[in-house]
């Protein structure tokens, strides 16, 4: 089959080179198809756990995980962040590694020089006799018996911010109350303390301080210092409220040394073991600043 062309070097025409190819049908074959594949295994406990470490080894890494700095370089940061900001507030964040079904950390702290005006506390004591008395005394604003059961589940006492109670009345109370103040944390226990017989020095104690509380995932977050304060009270402020959340959390026991290398007096070695809540991340940032992650701490 000529293709009109001509080669320059013979001047013959180019031969195609190709031929008809005759249709055919396709002979299908009727044999069933078998797979080879064999069911997939079951993994053990073993395998899922190191599938599970690996997971969460990635879900750790991201752009600024290796962005560390002193926390005096980043107070300098923040600093010039809100040059034309004195009264801008510093913020720490400590994220803690809370498992499911673990308490959310809690805790109450006097800082060395507050940030913000601490709120006015209202307190209930549910108490009886000689330690009602007490209570009173102690500047307890409403106290009784199992008479304030039905006041306080039909919010009555609503702006009370802690509620105290007895050991000989916790179980008169915990039934009825459990589901009106569990959720909003102001249920007495005595994991908090505030299930006692010594209502008076914990009233004592509860005086000049102020509560800090994380969230469901176990965030903590706390104004810590404002913007004019010198370098040295922000330093002291950072250091004692991080001290204090890893007591609270486990990770630092009583009798260990805090942040400076130095023991708190009166403060002796517990027996008891807590579990521990590890503390993933501490970040500082500011009101228009970004959150630096601090690594000496």
């Amino acid at each position: 089959m000529s293709l009109g062309l001509l080669c320059r070097r013979c001047t013959r025409s180019f031969t195609s080179q190709f031929s008809v190819v005759s249709q055919s049908t396709r002979q299908l074959s009727s044999t069933p198809v078998v797979f080879g594949t064999s069911p997939p295994k079951k993994l053990t406990k073993k395998h899922l756990l190191t599938i599970e470490k690996r997971r969460a080894a990635r879900r750790a890494q991201n752009a600024y995980e290796h962005e560390k700095m002193t926390l005096l370089d980043a107070i300098a940061i923040l600093r010039s962040v809100e040059v034309a900001r004195p009264h801008s507030t510093y913020e720490l964040t400590i994220r803690t590694a809370m498992s499911r079904g673990s308490p959310v950390p809690t805790g109450r702290i006097n800082l060395p020089r507050e940030a913000k005006p601490k709120k006015e506390t209202r307190i209930l004591v549910f108490a009886e006799g000689r330690q009602a008395e007490e209570a009173r005394r102690a500047g307890a604003h409403t106290v009784g018996g199992l008479e304030l059961i039905e006041s306080v589940a039909t919010g009555k006492y609503n702006n009370y911010t802690t509620i105290l109670c007895t050991t000989s009345l916790i179980r008169g109370i915990a039934s009825k109350l459990g589901r009106v103040l569990g959720p909003r944390g102001l249920m007495p226990s005595e994991r908090r303390g505030t299930v006692t017989d010594d209502i008076e020095g914990y009233l004592s104690r509860l005086s000049g301080t102020t509560e800090w509380r994380g969230d469901k995932s176990g965030t903590i977050r706390m104004p810590i210092a404002k913007m004019h304060f010198p370098i040295e009270d922000v330093v002291k402020n950072v250091t004692l409220f991080v001290t204090n959340v890893k007591r609270a959390t486990g990770n630092l026991k009583d009798g260990e040394s805090n942040a400076d290398g130095k023991v708190e007096k009166g403060k002796k070695k517990s027996k008891s073991i807590k579990p521990v809540n590890s503390i993933t991340r501490i970040l500082l940032s500011s009101t228009q600043g970004p959150g630096i992650q601090i690594k000496d701490i």
